[in-house]
């Protein structure tokens, strides 16, 4: 007894081991004349065999006459004959297997059986549900049918209710539970239920869904989610790292930012020209260099460049998400989405693909660059334009404080904008699983790190300046006291400010980075008042 029960002792058992394990050993020792197949066969009633790819339980499991208990989670079990399952059973669990079909089950299924799991399988769906009734599981107290693919709520709900003993019952996971008004219908439906997807049922629960069983037509099986984009934070001032290298020719430049996220293909057909813009973006997005990618984004790549992997990361699978975006915003320190869009969808099944793989979202930089349309008309002309030109240059010498408002009031007319410049600033996945396990709603604050902006490189204008020109500007930007910002700079909105001396002698102030976020919700709508009250 001494060897069995000591830890140091080779014969020793884990500590995570049952009674029965021990009680077996001690017996070993003390009656070694009882240990023998038959004795142990009817020894166990609990038998576990957790993730140990099992894919068949056969006829040698009938041995076991006082079995109770059967746990065989996490296999690779796709169908399960009935009658090789003890008639003795109470708890059977498959969870976390590969059934697709209740039929073989329910053959010769054991009569006192109490609990059945069939969480996480195969995906199963709404053509079970005809074997979820008394006539099979008559004694049945607990039921799992969580992470399948049922989507009809009224169909499951109508065979669920012949379990006259049924008290506990986990649907979550499944597509029908993104209906509004999903838990209200089931409680209402079953008053006898006491947990649905492990939460108690209150009395106020009951009392606030009291009559909705009779209102069928009021469930609609299509789910309602609403997303909203609220404030993106940490994006550079483009206009401060561009005016170091503005000139006369240069093009008046205009940066705007938005959002954009993945979703389920909607069952309207509302967002046709929303699509189309994307399309026209992605190839705009590809086309386009990234000057760099923000540590802390969800962008890798081995090879490529940091824009192509960006994109790659954000493409979704083929017919699975469409790609919408939020208004376009000037830049400042916070930016205001204020986007709000409602989704419907019929496609719930879809849905719940969707919703288990997440959305993406990415902050996206659109540069429009526009160009004086005489300047244009001058590279044509030859010499005379470049005599025009030179006068046209001359004008703007009260320190370019008159031209600027011309143009600004001009740029309607007097312009040409070339195609949008895109580029992609953080982009990253939002996981959205827990909307189908209870939770209304995701909000979370996307964190793509601090901006780290590449060497900012001027735009080419329609005509270059000779040669001379172009190499003092050049010795400039590489010589100049002002310019190391425009090689490389880390760019943040607030901070507290420390004291450094540059090479001049003069004291510059850094400003702590502040990272790249965006508020990014969604929002599944459900029936949580009254719910004639909330149907209005």
């Amino acid at each position: 007894m001494e060897f069995v029960s000591s830890q140091d002792s080779p014969w020793a058992l884990s500590p995570d081991c049952s009674p029965e394990d021990q009680h077996l050993r001690e017996l070993a020792v003390q009656s070694p004349q009882l240990i023998r197949d038959n004795f142990i066969f009817l020894f166990f009633r609990s038998l576990r065999i957790v993730d140990k790819g099992v894919n068949e339980v056969d006829e040698n499991l009938l041995k076991f006459h006082n079995l109770e208990e059967l746990i065989l989670s996490a296999n690779q079990i796709s169908k399960i004959n009935s009658a090789h399952l003890p008639r003795t059973l109470k708890v059977l669990e498959l969870c976390g297997n590969e059934i697709v079909g209740l039929q073989d089950l329910c053959s010769h299924p054991p009569p006192e059986l109490q609990h059945l799991g069939l969480g996480y399988n195969r995906l199963l769906g709404s053509s079970e549900d005809k074997y979820l009734t008394a006539e099979f599981w008559p004694n049945l107290l607990s039921l799992d049918l969580s992470f399948n693919n049922f989507t009809d709520l009224m169909g499951i709900v109508s065979k669920l209710a012949t379990l006259w003993r049924l008290r506990t019952l986990v649907l979550q996971g499944n597509p029908l539970v993104l209906i509004p008004g999903y838990r209200g219908f089931v409680i209402d439906s079953l008053p006898k239920l006491c947990i649905l997807d492990d939460r108690n049922i209150s009395p106020d629960e009951k009392h606030q869904f009291h009559g909705l069983s009779s209102k069928p037509d009021l469930i609609v099986n299509k789910a309602q989610l609403v997303v909203s984009v609220g404030k993106i934070k940490g994006i550079p001032n483009p206009i401060k790292l561009e005016e170091l290298e503005s000139s006369p020719e240069s093009p008046v430049i205009s940066h705007s930012y938005y959002v954009t996220y993945e979703f389920v293909e909607r069952e309207k057909a509302e967002d046709t020209n929303n699509a189309e813009v994307m399309k026209f973006h992605q190839s705009q997005m590809v086309a386009t260099p990234n000057p760099g990618s923000p540590p802390g984004s969800a962008d890798t790549g081995g090879s490529e460049s940091p824009a192509m992997s960006s994109l790659h990361k954000q493409e979704p699978p083929a017919n699975r998400a469409n790609r919408h975006l939020t208004p376009r915003k000037p830049w400042a320190e916070t930016i205001e989405c204020s986007h709000r869009k409602e989704h419907v969808t019929g496609d719930l099944v879809a849905l719940k693909a969707f919703l288990m793989a997440g959305t993406t979202v990415t902050v996206v930089e659109e540069k429009v660059l526009s160009w004086p349309i005489a300047a244009a008309l001058a590279e044509d002309g030859g010499k005379k334009g470049k005599a025009d030109k030179g006068k046209a240059e001359e004008k703007p010498k009260d320190g370019g404080k008159g031209n600027k408002q011309k143009k600004k009031k001009e740029s309607p007319v007097e312009l040409r904008s070339d195609p949008p410049l895109l580029r992609s600033l953080g982009s990253g996945r939002v996981n959205l699983e827990s909307l189908l396990t209870g939770d209304q709603l995701v909000a979370v604050v996307c964190d793509f790190g601090v901006l780290v902006t590449e060497e900012t490189t001027q735009p080419p204008s329609p005509k270059e300046k000779d040669g001379k020109k172009s190499k003092d500007k050049n010795k400039k930007t590489k010589t100049g006291g002002e310019n190391p910002a425009s090689q490389k700079t880390t760019v943040a909105a607030k901070g507290k400010g420390k004291n450094k001396e540059s090479p001049e002698g003069k004291e510059v102030q850094e400003i702590q980075p502040v990272p790249l976020t965006v508020e990014f919700q969604v929002q599944l709508i459900q029936w949580t008042a009254t719910f004639d009250a909330q149907h209005q």
